[in-house]
Parts: C-alpha cells; sequence; structure tokens
C-alpha cells in the first residue's frame, strides 16, 4: 500500500479477524459478470485501492437487494484492461462514473450502469477526490501543488488553482467549494499549516481559509449548512484528534469536539438527511449533528478487524464498512443496520476496500 496515503501512513497488519456473527447474516452469493449484460443500477460500487506499483486496482459491485457480488467489473466491462494504479474514490453524476485513481494519476469515466470505460483524463498530481458541482464541472484534490478543475464537457483538466501543500477532502456551500488542507507533509506536524481553504466556483480561486486542528481530512456539509471537518491530529499524535464545526456563511469556527480517546481517526461520513455523522475510529462511532459530545464507545466495535472504508446507503441508511485485513488478502465488507448496529450482510471484496459509492447518490 502506498506509504503516502494518510489513512496508511501508520498502517499496522492485523491477522486476527473477527465478522459478524453467523447468525446475524445471510451469506453472500459472490459472482463474476463474465462478459454478460449486467446493469449496475441498483446497489453499491466498492473502490478497492489495490498495492502501490502493483496495478491492481478494482471495483467490486454489491446488489444488496439480491444479494449478489460482481468482482472487478470494470476489467469485466472494458476487454480485461486493468483499472491502474491505487484507486482512491468514485462519485456519479450524469449518469457517468468518476474514478480517481492516485498513482496512475488519473481519474476514469465509465458509464455508471454498464461501467464500459468512456474515456480517462490525465493531468492531476497524484489526485485523492472528486466534487462534481452543477454538472458541468469537478474539483479534484491532489497530494501535491494544486486544485485540478475538469469540464465534464469535455472531460479535459482546464484549470488549476495552486495550493502550497496537500489537499484531501471537499464540499461544496453555494457557489463555493471547502477543501481540507494539510499543509506540506514534507514539515514536522506542528508546522504544516493545516486548514480549510474556501474557492469561489464562479471564479476558481482560493477566497478564504480557516485554520483547523492537525491533518484535517473528512468533511462534509449538514443540513443546515454547517461544515464538519474531521482532523487526526497528525501520524505521531502531535495533537488530540477533534472534530470541528463550522459556520459555511461566517466562515467560522463554532464548536471543537474532542474525540475520547487516542487513536486515528478517519472516514467521516454523513447520512442522507443531513443529521448523523458517521466516522471510523476503532470501530464506527455515530454522531448526530444535535449532539453536545462526542459519543463515549462506538456503534459497531471492530472487534479485532482493520475498518478501513465507510460509506452510507443514502436510500436506506444502512451502514457499510469493510475490512482491508492485511492489505495483502482481498477485504471484506458488511453492512450494517443503521439504528442498532446489527450486521445484516457480508460480501467478499477486491484488495483493500477503501471507499463506496451508491449508484441513487446522484443520476
Amino acid at each position: 500500500m502506498r506509504i503516502t496515503h494518510l489513512s496508511c501512513v501508520f498502517a499496522f497488519v492485523i491477522f486476527f479477524f473477527a465478522g459478524c456473527q453467523k447468525d446475524h447474516i445471510r451469506e453472500k452469493t459472490s459472482s463474476t459478470n463474465n462478459g454478460t449484460d449486467t446493469s449496475y443500477t441498483s446497489g453499491v460500487f466498492v473502490v478497492n485501492e489495490g498495492n502501490f506499483n502493483w496495478a491492481n486496482a478494482s471495483v467490486t459491485f454489491i446488489d444488496p437487494i439480491n444479494n449478489k457480488v460482481y468482482q472487478d467489473i470494470y476489467s469485466d466491462k472494458n476487454n480485461g484492461h486493468k483499472l491502474g494504479d491505487v484507486a482512491e474514490s468514485m462519485s456519479i453524476s450524469n449518469n457517468k462514473g468518476y474514478i480517481v485513481v492516485n498513482n496512475s494519476n488519473k481519474v476514469e469515466v465509465v458509464s455508471a450502469t454498464t461501467f464500459s470505460s468512456i474515456t480517462s483524463i490525465d493531468g492531476f498530481n497524484e489526485p485523492r477526490f472528486i466534487l462534481l458541482y452543477n454538472g458541468q464541472k469537478a474539483y479534484v484534490s491532489n497530494l501535491q501543488k494544486n486544485i485540478s478543475i475538469i469540464d465534464l464537457n469535455t472531460n479535459k483538466v482546464v484549470n488549476n488553482i495552486s495550493v502550497s501543500g496537500w489537499t484531501e477532502g471537499l464540499a461544496s456551500y453555494g457557489h463555493y467549494i471547502f477543501t481540507t488542507c494539510l499543509g506540506d507533509y514534507n514539515q514536522p506536524s506542528s508546522k504544516r499549516n493545516p486548514r480549510i481553504l474556501v474557492i469561489n466556483a464562479e471564479k476558481d480561486m482560493i477566497v478564504d481559509s480557516i485554520k483547523t486542528g492537525i491533518d484535517p481530512t473528512g468533511i462534509v456539509k449538514d443540513k443546515k449548512n454547517k461544515i464538519w471537518v474531521l482532523c487526526t491530529g497528525g501520524y505521531d499524535y502531535t495533537e488530540t484528534p477533534r472534530l470541528m464545526r463550522i459556520d459555511a456563511e461566517m466562515r467560522t469556527v463554532e464548536k471543537v469536539f474532542t474525540l475520547p480517546s487516542t487513536g486515528y481517526p478517519s472516514r467521516l461520513t454523513i447520512n442522507n438527511n443531513g443529521d448523523t455523522l458517521y466516522f471510523l475510529f476503532n470501530g464506527v462511532y455515530q454522531m448526530p449533528v444535535s449532539s453536545e459530545a462526542v459519543p463515549s464507545k462506538p456503534l459497531i466495535s471492530a472487534d479485532g478487524r482493520n475498518l478501513y472504508g465507510l460509506g452510507i446507503d443514502p436510500a436506506t441508511g444502512n451502514i457499510f464498512v469493510s475490512d482491508a485485513k492485511d492489505y495483502v488478502q482481498n477485504g471484506k465488507v458488511y453492512q450494517y443496520n443503521q439504528n442498532n448496529g446489527k450486521c445484516i450482510h457480508s460480501y467478499d471484496a477486491g484488495r483493500i476496500p477503501g471507499s463506496f459509492c451508491f449508484t441513487n447518490s446522484s443520476r
């Protein structure tokens, strides 16, 4: 796995594996398309990173209604061609899927229903995440140098916003884009200048910044237009991890929530209603945006697993979480009930399942 991945800087191998209890689970039926005309219209895409420099990234599709799994669908639908090296994330807009492939320095564009390749977009500096904006353009964060801007009509990088440091998560508010910036990762944690950058999407220029805790990674917007930022505190535990709530209109920090114990939080996400936060922190934490404190314990325990990816189904609210195991074996995905944290299903995935993209998130 690539050592520059934020979530893997201090990665360790976990050999003990504990899944859902058998009495809570209906076993999956794992299969592949084998060139058939399967349509990926209802379910979840699992973006499997693969190993750094192995070019074994892949995408798994899970149909939770029929309890079916389709492995490596990009290769299956594109004459055996491989997706690339280290797939980070995926988003859907206008029936197209945009897959960010970090070490291949590209965004792969596919049909969201057939997964056949449409084109590859290049011109990035180790891309991380993509935010699709107004159906016309997209913003892509990079580990180095800039934020890239794609014209979705031409599928070309048409502009770059210079940034001194690593940019990561993205969220929008009105005609502004908020992106986390970890600063210069060649510097010690205390000297990186971590912040949120505010971009005017009409002018494609940075108009403001907001200071954060060390290593701001995840960022989401809630139903009240509050921006939430998850700060890990640094892989060397320079400071206590924290959640920050920011007023998007005033661009001021309203409240800082300190996490309950030492560790390395990741994968901040929010449900479709915008009223409940989720993140990984030695388990899966669930936190209403109205809470006055971070919960004292997770909704879902790690139980010895290497929990790595997290997503919330916008249709059902169910929780999807992945286990990367030892980063060498193929991983697993678990689906949990949002109300009681009980496991509903488990599924096989590819190597290092890191992120989720739901078919009903945007069409």
